[in-house]
């Protein structure tokens, strides 16, 4: 079973470790997507090298595809995947908000319509937690339900109340060595928050999410809404923020005592020609780079930044190469890892508020335009 602990805070900055049946994660914790059992573009020895140590993977899309029956039969998918370390799974739930079309919702449980093959399946939570289980996921998550934003107060309230409804059942169907996590709902509402994050505390669960955020709010909205519900959670369990993704939201994130974050950020950026650097961000497309000598990231210790430079990684992209996106992917995986190292060092060092300021003043979040993208 899961055990975390603590060994230092900086302010509500917290520096921890959490032992999994696959392997030991160091906290705060930035986990790479691989939703269908694949970091995108990336072999699990790239994933390590880059030094990622835990990945997220997506019940709902290996429920369809190939089966949790056949990935139990493999050995569980961190072996299936041959990635041999933790993995979290999702439990379908962000599946309520993203394919709401295919979707209807009641309180036994959220009915699908596949994207695969139009089948329908109902997933209740009494399922999610099974076919979980069956995966062998080192962290499981509670069915929830995610509303859109902006959404209504009722809607917003019915479907926080939802989520805790089925975080119970979740509770009550998991075996005792499976590591459950409990998702806090209640879109931007204070007040729904701490009544969703009360009440998941009460069942006394390996970890807490905050989910439901970083759905296009404001900044300030986001900040306002993990301020208030971080103090509500126990100290000495791991707090996970879902979906947090970009580098200012991580590093805000942690200033309020979150530990873990995942965002497919880094990878489908990577994939379409965007990467994050230690000066902001890049969009190798533009024309400025075709005659740019220079590594990716001059700080960054990748093979990407230390092989190839700007010009030849811009080239990749224009003539549609597939080892563009890989490159670009790989870069983003490393530099997103190397973020969450030197948080844990200023951590470390109580330095946290001071590093965060200078990484700021010389990181611009803001994307560069796109300039002449089709030159040649």
């Amino acid at each position: 079973m899961l055990t975390f602990r603590v060994d230092k805070t900086d302010s509500l900055a917290r520096l921890g470790r959490m032992n999994l049946p696959h392997g030991t994660v160091s906290t705060p914790c930035f986990m790479p997507v691989g939703t269908q059992g694949s970091v995108k573009t990336l072999t699990p020895a790239e994933v390590v090298e880059a030094g990622a140590e835990i990945i997220v993977c997506n019940t709902y899309h290996l429920y369809l595809r190939p089966g949790h029956k056949r990935v139990q039969a493999a050995g569980g998918i961190a072996r299936f995947m041959g990635w041999n370390r933790p993995v979290l799974t999702d439990s379908g739930g962000f599946q309520v908000y993203s394919l709401a079309a295919l979707a209807r919702i009641s309180d036994e449980g959220a009915e699908f319509q596949s994207h695969v093959d139009g089948s329908r399946h109902l997933f209740t939570p009494e399922v999610v937690v099974e076919i979980q289980e069956a995966l062998g996921s080192d962290i499981a998550m509670c069915l929830d339900e995610c509303p859109p934003y902006p959404v209504s107060r009722p809607v917003a309230d019915a479907a926080a109340a939802r989520t805790s409804l089925w975080a119970e059942r979740c509770s009550r169907a998991r075996r005792p060595e499976t590591n459950l996590f409990g998702i806090v709902q209640g879109a931007t509402y204070a007040d729904l928050r701490e009544t969703s994050a009360t009440s998941l505390v009460a069942l006394d669960l390996p970890g807490y999410a905050i989910g439901g955020l970083c759905l296009g709010e404001s900044s300030d909205l986001t900040y306002d809404m993990v301020g208030r519900v971080t103090p509500l959670l126990p100290p000495d369990r791991p707090r996970y923020l879902m979906g947090a993704g970009y580098p200012e939201d991580i590093i805000a994130a942690v200033r309020l005592g979150v530990d873990m974050f995942d965002c497919v950020l880094p990878t489908r950026n990577g994939r379409t020609g965007t990467a994050f650097v230690s000066s902001g961000r890049v969009v190798i497309r533009n024309s400025r780079y075709a005659d740019d000598l220079g590594a990716l990231d001059p700080l960054c210790d990748c093979y990407t930044c230390r092989s190839f430079s700007r010009a030849y990684l811009r080239h990749l992209f224009m003539v549609g190469e597939a080892l563009g996106p890989k490159l670009l992917t790989l870069h983003n995986v490393r530099f997103y890892q190397r973020l969450m190292s030197d948080i844990r060092a200023a951590v470390e060092r109580s330095e946290f508020d001071a590093w965060s300021d200078e990484f700021l003043s010389r990181y611009r979040p803001s994307v560069e335009p796109v300039e002449e993208a089709n030159a040649r």
